[in-house]
């Protein structure tokens, strides 16, 4: 048996193990008043060669391999954007998505920085993917048919590190 290091090992694990939850009706709600992603909050898509099937309207792909050096750097834009929001999300957000809350939520306590909340959201984009039209219609290049083949894989044994996370996720 090959002993590989994931790619997360190279960091720190974060200080906040439960970020904050955003639920998918919460975010949809925020649409329909209007709010704008990237002026009233900033929508973080953390998946890497797994980006298929589309994405949230208005987000931007950050692939949580490369993400951690640059957060310094995205707190300062969103502070001299005055976004008040960071939505993280990957396949299910259970593995990059509440690491990447976690790591932003630590330096956002580390620079005493309170107009910024790091949140994650709630099943990631396949939970928003399988919701209905309501949130397709909230996504660009969406895809049903990547989204029935994400459904078909199998899912990490319930009682391992990362419960019900895909096998693939993170990788």
């Amino acid at each position: 048996m090959t002993d590989q290091t994931a790619w997360y090992d190279a960091y720190p694990k974060p200080r906040n193990q439960s970020p904050a939850i955003l639920k998918r009706n919460e975010l949809l709600a925020r649409f329909q008043k209007g709010e704008k992603p990237g002026i009233d909050f900033l929508l973080v898509d953390l998946r890497r060669t797994d980006h298929e099937g589309g994405t949230i309207r208005g987000s931007i792909n950050l692939p949580a391999q490369s993400l951690y050096n640059s957060l310094p750097t995205l707190l300062s834009l969103c502070e001299g954007a005055k976004v008040g929001t960071v939505i993280w999300y990957c396949g299910s957000s259970r593995g990059r998505g509440s690491r990447a809350a976690g790591w932003f939520d630590d330096l956002l306590h580390d620079r005493n920085s309170t107009s910024i909340r790091s949140v994650i959201l709630l099943d990631g984009v396949a939970g928003w993917a399988r919701a209905g039209e309501e949130y397709t219609d909230l996504m660009e290049e969406y895809d049903a048919a990547s989204w029935k083949k994400e459904q078909d894989r199998p899912v990490v044994p319930h009682g391992t590190a990362c419960a019900h996370q895909r096998l693939d996720e993170g990788k």
